[in-house]
């Protein structure tokens, strides 16, 4: 681990025990790598998404710095809440986009039958493509939770293998096997296999 990513640690321990001065020396220290984050998110986006990624950021910012900080033992935990938490907002946006699409009316419950690797390229009007994988991917974590949180970590926070078996508590070769059969099972779902 590097000096930085330990001091952000400690400074996330810091802040989680009641240090306010701590947030003021970690925000400089994660705001690059939330940014990284929120452009891996935009990427995925239409290209008329009126979401930048600097706003995405900060609003994942300031509701992580409202919200519970009791989970995040250290970066890479705080990291993984943060992605969480854009996908959420992603999410939501592409529902409000769905809706006024449709006159204010999510209409009727209509899976979208895509390829998965068609999602990493949101680049079209595909909102409720987002939609239809956050709905199976949230199927997916009533079956088997941490094939959600691969999938999670993975492709909203961009984590390394390493990096979310880190977060996950398992090991690298999990976190592949993991991987590997959460995207089939949502690539079936997605399709309408079931």
């Amino acid at each position: 681990m590097s000096q930085e990513q330990s001091q952000i640690t400690v400074l996330l321990r810091a802040w989680k025990s009641g240090d306010p001065a701590a947030l003021d020396r970690l925000t400089p220290l994660i705001y690059n790598e939330m940014r990284r984050i929120a452009r891996n998110h935009i990427r995925r986006e239409r290209v008329d998404n009126t979401l930048q990624t600097t706003a995405l950021a900060h609003e994942a910012f300031v509701r992580l710095v409202r919200g519970d900080r009791e989970g995040w033992q250290d970066r890479a935990h705080f990291f993984a809440v943060c992605a969480h938490v854009m996908r959420g907002i992603l999410v939501d946006a592409a529902r409000a986009r769905r809706a006024a699409k449709r006159g204010g009316a999510e209409g009727v419950n209509q899976a979208a039958r895509v390829n998965l690797d068609e999602i990493a390229d949101l680049r079209s009007d595909r909102s409720g493509e987002f939609v239809a994988l956050d709905e199976a991917l949230n199927e997916l974590a009533e079956l088997d939770e941490r094939k959600a949180r691969v999938v999670e970590l993975r492709f909203f926070g961009g984590l390394s293998v390493e990096e979310t078996a880190e977060v996950l508590g398992i090991s690298p070769q999990s976190v592949m096997r993991d991987w590997k059969l959460a995207r089939a099972w949502l690539l079936a779902q997605l399709r309408g296999g079931g």
